[in-house]
């Protein structure tokens, strides 16, 4: 009997301790498995959640490309008006100018004509100067001449205004642009920096090397002017144009300088940008 209810207790001991570790199976299994589905939610919501990021970004960026865009051809527009407003009116009022002063010469003694040569002479470069800007403001004309040529008209312009010198430099052969966009956007930038030393540097000498590889367009413009401190300048409207527009065609534009040895501008364009 005694036997009995031992074996009887020993076996109902393995079966309460055989159902529970089955319920701690099964509890741990549910445990898992919530456990995983929590995981799960969490990495798709924030999967989610970071696609709607990245989409929103992609979207501002599109929004600010066009936004930029926008303005770039604004602005071309702006100064191809001002370049026909250069061209037709200012240079046809100079033109006449300079043929009313030809007539009086004629009509006065000789001792008073040779006072009338330097006026003469400072009109007629007056016109030419006028004719030559109204040309680098209007972007057909600058794609009719081609980029090479068109900076090197203005560093020509340039020099006959106040540098001592202003040089261009072309290393390897020639890569065309494929957006003709893209080599007015160029040109702009340059045309910008040369502005702004004409205006601020002070230099004497400007410096234009362009060199062509079979990705790359690498361009350094410099000139020998002060300077200025790229740490504490003002970001002014034309550091800011220059680098917007590098952005718009996904260019790499740098600006080097520091007080008292002039400014370098660097410029990367890639001709493929896939």
């Amino acid at each position: 009997m005694i036997n009995f209810l031992y074996l009887f207790l020993t076996q109902s001991k393995l079966v309460s301790t055989a159902s529970e570790r089955y319920l701690l199976v099964y509890m741990i299994a549910v445990l898992v498995i919530i456990t995983s589905l929590v995981i799960i939610f969490f990495i798709v919501f924030q999967k989610r959640k970071n696609k709607l990021l990245l989409d929103k970004i992609k979207q501002q960026q599109i929004f600010e490309e066009e936004i930029a865009q926008a303005q770039t051809e604004i602005q071309e527009q702006t100064l191809k008006n001002i370049g026909w407003e250069l061209h037709d009116n200012v240079g046809q009022l100079l033109a006449f100018a300079s043929m009313q002063l030809s007539i009086l010469k004629m009509q006065v003694s000789d001792d008073v004509k040779d006072k009338f040569k330097d006026t003469s002479e400072a009109l007629k470069e007056s016109l030419k100067e006028v004719r030559s800007l109204s040309r680098s403001l209007n972007n057909e004309v600058v794609l009719n001449i081609g980029f090479e040529k068109s900076i090197k008209n203005e560093l020509d312009r340039l020099k006959k205004m106040k540098f001592a010198s202003a040089k261009m430099k072309v290393k390897g052969d020639k890569v065309d642009f494929h957006n003709k966009k893209d080599e007015i956007i160029i040109f702009r930038i340059i045309q910008e920096f040369l502005s702004n030393s004409v205006k601020y540097s002070e230099a004497k000498h400007l410096k234009i090397d362009l060199e062509y590889t079979s990705d790359l367009l690498k361009i350094m413009a410099s000139d020998d002017g002060k300077g200025f401190n790229t740490d504490t300048v003002d970001k002014g409207s034309g550091l800011l144009n220059m680098k917007s527009r590098a952005d718009l065609i996904k260019a790499k534009l740098n600006v080097i300088s520091k007080p008292n040895e002039g400014v370098q501008l660097l410029i990367e364009y890639p001709f493929n940008k896939n």
